[in-house]
């Protein structure tokens, strides 16, 4: 399993010029270890951990005076041994996947703990690979499963690229059920 198949995305980032306070309250309200931060070009340029919100003199600095940078990122390929082996020798609660240059998604500790507790997470996460080897790291359809039943939501070029996104789905061991909606983004990624 690699990086694109556990990433959270779409990503919520942050710039270098957000006041720590303003930073640090999406941090709170999304309940993350992190936000990367990008510049004008949307390049990761740093990334602000909660250790460097709350090590800030004041809420009123710049995210740039206590961001860490350059930040560690991973590739979508990146396997899930190497991103465990740098998140605990990195003391890392996240890492920004980036692809050519931009933000694709994010790794935490929690998607890769999820792999451990969660078949259905495992499911998901090996059907978003199969979909990305088929679409690329840019797919566009989302996928949720429930207890072994697959939902996969998105646009569809036809009705022959439906029959075969749910024919890569029932391959992978544990799937149930397969349901394709077209136009539908389901609430996972």
């Amino acid at each position: 399993m690699k990086a694109r198949d556990i990433m959270t995305r779409p990503v919520i980032t942050t710039t270098p010029t957000t006041l720590v306070g303003d930073a640090a309250a999406i941090l709170v309200k999304h309940g993350f270890a992190a936000l990367p931060v990008v510049d004008d070009d949307g390049q990761v340029i740093g990334i602000l951990a909660e250790t460097d919100a709350l090590n800030a003199e004041s809420t009123g600095a710049t995210v740039d005076a206590v961001m860490t940078a350059p930040a560690e990122v991973l590739a979508p390929n990146t396997d899930i041994a190497t991103i465990a082996d740098r998140m605990v020798s990195g003391h890392m609660r996240s890492m920004p996947v980036v692809e050519a240059g931009f933000l694709v998604g994010i790794v935490s500790h929690r998607d890769v703990l999820r792999l451990l507790t969660n078949d259905d997470a495992t499911i998901a996460a090996k059907i978003r690979g199969l979909l990305d080897e088929y679409a690329g790291s840019r797919r566009a359809w989302s996928v949720e499963v429930h207890e072994g039943r697959v939902e996969i939501g998105g646009g569809f070029a036809d009705s022959e690229e439906q029959r075969l996104v749910a024919s890569l789905a029932h391959i992978i061991e544990g799937v149930r059920h397969v349901e394709v909606i077209p136009g539908a983004v389901t609430t996972g990624v």
